[in-house]
């Protein structure tokens, strides 16, 4: 396994696996890696001849008060589970490779739309410091294909919006949720939590599960809404949203959609969890 830490290393390596003709996955992540991230390597194998995974906390994604500084890194033990998956490529760069004119000065891209709800309302930088960096490390990286977790489902579609209008040539993947036994979604963030407040993080997919099988016992989404909403206040949780969307855009569902999605951002004392559960509407 290969390890570089600059853009000019990475485009040598890069080369050399264009000239070759294989195909490239490519999975992008901030590191402190987890059976999660793991899973999406797994799925590159599977789909492509050569792996490339970056590890990088990337700055432009936080806020002001934001856990950047806190934010777990590992690198280590990352680069020994890399290894043992016989990862062909870790981009493991220093932020002023990613960023050389610094993050004030570096173009940024926008997904509008998208990255206007749900955890855009609350974390308004997030989406456009994720598509920004994403772009980048296309762009260094020239995968064929990507691949993302759907815990992480607005940032999916994101995603895939940015590279359908700037006509990027990578296949976007997504990845089923890796859970945890009692269902929690894996999440570096989970390190966070302590013993007591990691035992009511697992009613978070408790209740979205729940509420996307009593789905059709409700006249109104709002009322399944509130109810969940309500429910995971009763279990401590400081609850940002829950909301039904339709899952192939994220839009308002009507009543002739039948692919939904049931999305949750909650905070436990400090910790802000996310998680959804998509479920299909039977008539």
């Amino acid at each position: 396994m290969q390890i570089v830490n600059t853009k000019s290393e990475l485009s040598v390596a890069v080369s050399k696996f264009n000239k070759s003709g294989r195909k490239v996955g490519f999975v992008p992540t901030m590191g402190n890696l987890h059976k999660g991230h793991l899973s999406l390597v797994s799925a590159a194998f599977d789909e492509c001849d050569v792996v490339v995974v970056s590890i990088f906390v990337n700055p432009m994604q936080f806020g002001e008060n934001e856990d950047l500084a806190t934010y777990p890194r590992t690198p280590e033990s990352d680069i020994e589970a890399l290894s043992a998956m016989n990862v062909d490529l870790v981009y493991l760069p220093p932020v002023s490779d990613v960023y050389p004119g610094g993050l004030t000065n570096q173009t940024r891209v926008v997904v509008p739309g998208l990255s206007e709800i749900l955890c855009g309302i609350s974390r308004p930088q997030f989406f456009s410091g994720v598509a920004t960096v994403v772009n980048r490390l296309f762009n260094l990286v020239q995968p064929d294909c990507a691949f993302f977790g759907r815990k992480d489902f607005q940032q999916l579609l994101v995603i895939r919006k940015m590279v359908r209008d700037l006509a990027m040539p990578v296949q976007v993947h997504a990845v089923d949720i890796v859970r945890e036994e009692d269902g929690l979604a894996m999440s570096s963030r989970n390190a966070y939590l302590d013993s007591k407040q990691r035992q009511q993080a697992a009613r978070l997919n408790q209740v979205l599960q729940r509420a996307a099988s009593n789905y059709m016992e409700y006249d109104a989404i709002t009322d399944l809404e509130r109810d969940a909403r309500e429910q995971l206040a009763s279990y401590g949780f400081r609850v940002d949203y829950v909301e039904v969307r339709r899952s192939e855009d994220l839009e308002q569902p009507s009543g002739d959609d039948t692919s939904l999605v049931i999305l949750a951002a909650a905070w436990i004392g400090s910790t802000r969890l996310i998680d959804n559960r998509e479920f299909t509407v039977h008539e």
